[in-house]
């Protein structure tokens, strides 16, 4: 997988949280316009190159073929139809051909990270497994979209199936699953049960995203228990960095601080997800806690540690130390204004959004001069 593809990704996707804010005062536009902006345009190409890059490296094999790349286009492609579809409505079957085109994308991965670890020397890493899952997930929630032309009477309720399978299934199940390899790597200190925990917390997560997409669809009662199952893995995870990373979060600099502000987010947005299952919550607050208390520091967090990485891949330079301290100072800073956003929107204050795009007017132009001076930088 070309470096600079994923680079690319990751500023496309910033690009499009940004977006995401702007457009809605500019143009009168659907709800579901900007959130598919933020999510089908930027997070699902960037996870699945995320994953491109991520599952070499967990199965100890050469870089991804261009087939794979291929299909980061296409699913990029079937990002922007289907916000294109929600902004301005382009033909009444546009959502289905988005669908279509990202479910093909999603299962041309699924089929190339199964086969990279049946072929592993050894057994794969347990985090391609997470990435698997999420696929499955993904591909459930972008079938549910082909269903709704044929049960329309349905489509409410596969609507939500959707919703919760991509939130809490496909950037759920691979955000958890990366953070637990992706801190310690950040922290530069090793977490010895990393492996252990991933095998055996993947059956709650995966098996809670299930039941909270079905109880939000059609038994409210389920997404309780799904709830439960999911806040297992997140608890256990919760406690693990507590006691082994707790100085490196606690830092005004460096990744770690908004990898751990994501995981608190995710949380956050967990509850809120269950209690909108059970009807008890307005589903807008809770996307708002997503988006802006998750997703921020969490691709903001990453793109901080991979994007030099990314950028000029091999051999670790002095470069590459000085691009990261650049890309992630006040990270803590940031990490506070994305939650603190998160929350006053899910509160119902409006004047919260400001917070999350202090913290992402902060980061864009950090981005933006590492692009450019990756050639010629020094601290």
């Amino acid at each position: 997988m070309p470096s600079f593809v994923l680079s690319i990704l990751a500023f496309s996707a910033l690009l499009s949280f940004a977006a995401a804010w702007i457009l809605p005062f500019i143009f009168s536009l659907h709800r579901a316009a900007h959130v598919h902006l933020a999510l089908a345009v930027g997070v699902m190409p960037l996870i699945l190159g995320a994953m491109s890059h991520f599952v070499p490296v967990l199965t100890r094999s050469r870089e991804a073929e261009p087939a794979v790349g291929m299909m980061l286009l296409v699913a990029w492609g079937a990002g922007l139809l289907a916000f294109a579809q929600f902004a301005a409505g382009l033909f009444p079957f546009a959502a289905s051909v988005a669908a279509g085109a990202a479910l093909l994308a999603c299962a041309t991965f699924a089929h190339w990270a199964w086969r990279r670890g049946k072929a592993a020397l050894g057994s794969p890493h347990p985090c391609l497994y997470w990435y698997i899952a999420a696929l499955v997930c993904l591909m459930l929630a972008l079938a549910a979209i082909l269903a709704m032309d044929v049960w329309p009477e349905q489509r409410l309720a596969l609507k939500r199936f959707h919703l919760h399978l991509n939130t809490l299934g496909f950037i759920g199940l691979t955000a958890l699953g990366t953070l637990q390899v992706l801190l310690p790597t950040v922290a530069g200190k090793s977490d010895t049960q990393v492996a252990q925990r991933l095998r055996s917390d993947l059956p709650y997560a995966f098996i809670g995203t299930l039941l909270v997409a079905t109880g939000a669809a059609w038994l409210p009662w389920l997404a309780i228990a799904g709830l439960v199952l999911w806040l297992i893995p997140v608890s256990r995870l919760a406690l693990s960095w507590y006691a082994l990373f707790r100085a490196e979060i606690l830092r005004a600099n460096g990744a770690a601080p908004l990898l751990a502000t994501a995981l608190v987010g995710f949380a956050c947005a967990l509850i809120a997800g269950g209690l909108h299952g059970l009807g008890w919550r307005d589903p807008v607050a809770g996307a708002h806690l997503y988006i802006f208390a998750f997703l921020f520091p969490l691709v903001s967090g990453a793109v901080g540690h991979l994007l030099p990485l990314w950028l000029r891949p091999g051999q670790q330079t002095a470069w590459h130390q000085v691009a990261r301290s650049r890309l992630t100072r006040g990270s803590g800073a940031r990490a506070l204004l994305f939650l603190l956003s998160g929350l006053l929107l899910a509160a119902g204050f409006r004047w919260g959004i400001y917070f999350a795009v202090a913290g992402l007017a902060a980061f864009l132009p950090l981005v933006i001069w590492v692009l450019f001076s990756r050639k010629n930088i020094s601290a």
